[in-house]
């Protein structure tokens, strides 16, 4: 799976990252390796917040995890 992040120039010198596919999941960073830090961490909370609102509507017969490399 590929995320594509759109950077921009922030204010106090941050550089601000969001992605492109999910608009929801945006952070900031001093510079670029820390902002890919902070996009993963934030894609992760993103992905758990789902997970915890998740209400399946009918009769659920399995659940399973995927890992994407």
């Amino acid at each position: 799976m590929r995320l594509t992040m759109v950077i921009k120039q922030g204010k106090s010198g941050y550089l601000v990252g969001q992605l492109k596919e999910i608009p929801e999941v945006f952070t900031q960073g001093k510079d670029m390796k820390e902002l890919k830090e902070n996009i993963l961490d934030a894609l992760e909370l993103y992905f758990e917040d789902i997970r915890e609102q998740y209400n399946p509507m009918g009769d659920m017969i399995a659940e399973e995890e995927l890992n994407f490399v």
